[in-house]
């Protein structure tokens, strides 16, 4: 199943025009700054809002076309929206029943049960939104939308009325999301830290219109698109927890481009993991360096460069056919005479870990 939506809205002096097509599994995020229409294009997928210059396609159903409207009630979604949005006057389990009424008959008891589980939330049914915090009031807010048993599952900035260690504690649940569910996952966001973490496709706004949309690795890292420029430029790799190093307390992490070393985690052997490696953290060289206290040297090839400001250059490299960033010098650039195909090591001084 994919979805594919083309929306044309005006809306006083701004205009979406955007046309999309999105997996139909993991976590797709449009992303892109305040102001470009990620929210608006999200509450026309949602038919929250009915724009006449509109298509939608969940699968092999219509919801949108220039002769059909299938109304906000009738789509088998789930919303989620900044604020929980829940009813003061109704228990925890009250909201969760309110939301479970819309599941397809025989699912209302099974969809609510799972949601209750996913978002460990069984010790909270009894008590009234007001006596909850933003973080217990945002997983019920996400358990209510998975009691709906939804095709699709739409979230709007879920964690930007959270504070800093609110966010930490919701974020797991998100990722639970993306484990455990068989549903695409929608999800809105101008943080680059956020989407780093929970996207696998990544849709790309700015003013009103699509700049590119594919897998994130992918988009994090084309030189052609803002997100790789600027010092807060990086790649997004995906590897598994090779083994535990108990004497230095260290673990090491492996993916098609080699190994991957930083300070022991709790993991489990053969666990998946994210890892967020900073442009201005990694360094490039003609040789494998020895005497040095860099752990992680790996061959690359320069697959492209683009000037970063005056003095700098972003460099794209492929670590196998991992896309990694080095933001160096350009007279770093000259000396080591880089060009697109030149074998090289990349030295990683420091990673991210975002799962």
């Amino acid at each position: 199943m994919t979805i594919e939506a083309r929306f044309l809205v005006r809306q006083g002096g701004f205009t979406l025009d955007a046309q999309l097509e999105i997996p139909s599994i993991g976590v797709t995020a449009l992303f892109g700054p305040s102001g470009c229409g990620k929210t608006t294009l999200l509450r026309a997928i949602a038919g929250l809002e009915h724009h006449a210059d509109g298509y939608l396609r969940v699968g092999d159903r219509i919801w949108q076309d220039d002769r059909n409207f299938v109304p906000p009630h009738r789509r088998p979604l789930g919303y989620v929206f900044q604020e929980s949005s829940l009813f003061e006057h109704l228990s925890v389990k009250g909201n969760l029943e309110y939301g479970a009424r819309r599941a397809q008959q025989g699912k209302h008891q099974d969809s609510m049960s799972e949601a209750i589980e996913l978002l460990e939330i069984s010790r909270l049914l009894e008590r009234k939104p007001a006596t909850l915090s933003g973080g217990e009031r945002q997983r019920v807010a996400i358990a209510r939308a998975l009691a709906v048993s939804p095709q699709l599952l739409l979230m709007d900035e879920p964690l930007a009325a959270l504070d800093f260690n609110r966010k930490q504690e919701i974020i797991p649940y998100i990722e639970s999301l993306h484990r455990e569910l068989e549903i695409p996952v929608i999800y809105v966001s101008h943080l680059p830290e956020e989407v780093s973490r929970l996207a696998d496709h990544l849709v790309l706004l700015n003013s009103g219109r699509v700049l590119a949309s594919g897998e994130a690795h992918e988009i994090f890292t084309r030189l052609d698109l803002p997100l790789a420029a600027g010092n807060e430029a990086a790649a997004v790799i995906e590897a598994l927890v090779a083994g535990h190093d108990e004497h230095y307390r260290l673990t090491h992490m492996e993916f098609s481009g080699g190994r991957i070393t930083m300070a022991r985690m709790d993991a489990a052997v053969g666990s998946p993991v994210r890892l967020r490696l900073a442009a201005r953290d990694v360094s490039v060289t003609l040789d494998h360096q020895s005497g040095t206290s860099i752990l992680n040297i790996l061959p690359a090839t320069v697959d492209a460069m683009k000037p970063d400001g005056d003095a700098l250059v972003m460099v794209r490299l492929l670590a196998d056919k991992v896309p990694v960033l080095a933001r160096i010098t350009r007279k770093s650039a000259d000396e080591l005479n880089l060009i697109p195909g030149k074998p090289v090591f990349i030295q990683i001084k420091s990673i991210a870990l975002l799962t």
